[in-house]
């Protein structure tokens, strides 16, 4: 697995290098047009333009061999992707070396381009091999501006922005060298030693992260096993309660029959809530769903029927408005439509009477865009961010209702982002709160 995680980051960082020359031979574009165009500076621009087109035509074909290489996520062996960024390091330095020799050589400021070349090669490649490079490097630097030097090659002067032959002054193109060679030598010292460190670093963080999926799996499974157990025992507890609530067992008087109601309802709660707690842990577990097709406007009325009763209770209007067209989508039905009920239930539970929820359903591209929005309580502002958390309640809602298990929102965010959507909350200017999700049509 790690090496296969090392080749996809291999295959991008020599993809990175095309998109990086596409940048490059821009600027060399730019560069030679403005240099002669506008500062005047006498160059041998075809061959600089003709340089220019080489570079896409070669850039272009590295292209469709690393294409060639990855078609259909086919995965490249590491020695192959190492090899094909070698070449494109040490084929820049050589392009390079060419480009400097036909504008100035040595007196061109820009042979310290060199210098971002080493970057790159103590970045991608190994300590060894960066120092190659930078050998490779020097030698064709060297070869270059001592040749011209000796005037075995012809020296493109840069006139116009060079008045002196400084290519021919044997100090000045000595010490000129020295420097270039040590500093690319001390680049690829310090960025190799910085690389190395960043890579510990990244790999103690990956151990890291393993370790605590793992611990978090465990945790999972133990509140799994835990949770199943206690839900277990309280059914049992409920099922006794049940038999002396109804008065199987006995006539109870009044104060019994209020104790054992208070039982029973809080039984209830421990068991909605170890339900829930059950349900997002095997879906946080697991993280499949058995997705098919379905209709969400059947499932939207089933929810509006599910909550019509505690709506008119409270003299609570809902208004809905779904798009035309909007019927068939692919998903997990049930975990929908518990998501919409829940998201419905909190919406009249937290309207004060007389009330209104709004429903809007609309088509968004590729998705389904589900609103719904309340004249009620609202949101702090400062709980907005926290209100999809696991066991989290926002003040107001606590100071309304003190029973409420503060999951129902997380597990209709796992299910959300399950079916590869978005869910979030905002208040409304004129009061109360929207929730939203968006749907893909197809996951």
């Amino acid at each position: 697995m790690e090496t296969l995680l090392q080749d996809t980051n291999l295959v991008k960082r020599a993809y990175w290098l095309v998109r990086l020359r596409w940048a490059a031979i821009s600027v060399l574009a730019i560069a030679v047009f403005v240099s002669s165009e506008v500062l005047r500076i006498s160059l041998p621009v075809m061959k600089l333009y003709a340089m220019a087109c080489v570079l896409v035509l070669y850039n272009f074909l590295l292209f469709l061999f690393l294409r060639h290489f990855t078609f259909g996520g086919k995965s490249p062996s590491h020695t192959a992707i190492r090899r094909i960024i070698t070449f494109q390091v040490s084929a820049d330095l050589f392009v390079l070396t060419v480009i400097l020799h036909y504008s100035g050589g040595i007196e061109n400021p820009f042979f310290l381009y060199f210098v971002f070349h080493m970057i790159i090669a103590s970045i991608f490649l190994s300590t060894r091999q960066s120092y190659l490079q930078a050998t490779l490097a020097i030698f064709f630097f060297g070869f270059v501006v001592f040749l011209e030097y000796l005037g075995f090659i012809r020296h493109y002067a840069l006139e116009g922005f060079i008045s002196n032959n400084l290519y021919r002054n044997g100090l000045f193109v000595l010490g000129t060298f020295l420097v270039f060679s040590t500093t690319l030598y001390l680049v690829v010292y310090m960025t190799a030693s910085i690389s190395r460190q960043l890579s510990k670093q990244q790999q103690w963080y990956e151990e890291a992260n393993m370790q605590l999926r793992e611990k978090d799996y465990l945790k999972n499974e133990y509140v799994l096993r835990l949770t199943h157990d206690i839900k277990g025992h309280l059914a049992a507890i409920q099922s006794c309660i049940n038999i002396v609530d109804t008065q199987m067992v006995g006539p109870l008087n009044e104060k019994q029959t209020d104790l054992v109601e208070r039982a029973y309802r809080r039984a209830g709660k421990c068991m909605a809530f170890i339900t829930a707690l059950l349900k997002l842990t095997r879906m946080k577990m697991t993280g499949e769903l058995e997705m098919t097709g379905f209709s969400l406007k059947k499932v939207i009325f089933n929810t509006l029927a599910a909550v019509q009763n505690r709506a008119e209770r409270k003299g609570i209007t809902i208004d809905y408005n779904i798009e035309a067209g909007i019927d068939e989508v692919y998903g997990e039905p049930v975990l929908i439509e518990e998501t919409i009920t829940n998201l419905l239930f909190n919406a009249a539970r937290y309207t004060p009477h007389n009330g209104t929820i709004k429903i809007s359903v609309k088509n968004q591209k590729g998705s389904i865009l589900f609103e719904i929005s309340d004249t009620g309580i609202g949101i702090p502002q400062g709980d907005i961010e926290k209100i999809f958390d696991e066991f989290y309640r926002s003040r107001n809602a606590r100071e309304i209702e003190r029973d409420g298990t503060g999951l129902g929102l997380s597990i209709a965010k796992q299910v959300i982002e399950r079916h590869r959507g978005q869910i979030w909350a905002k208040n409304n200017p004129t009061g109360g709160c929207t929730f939203g999700f968006s749907l893909p049509k197809k996951c």
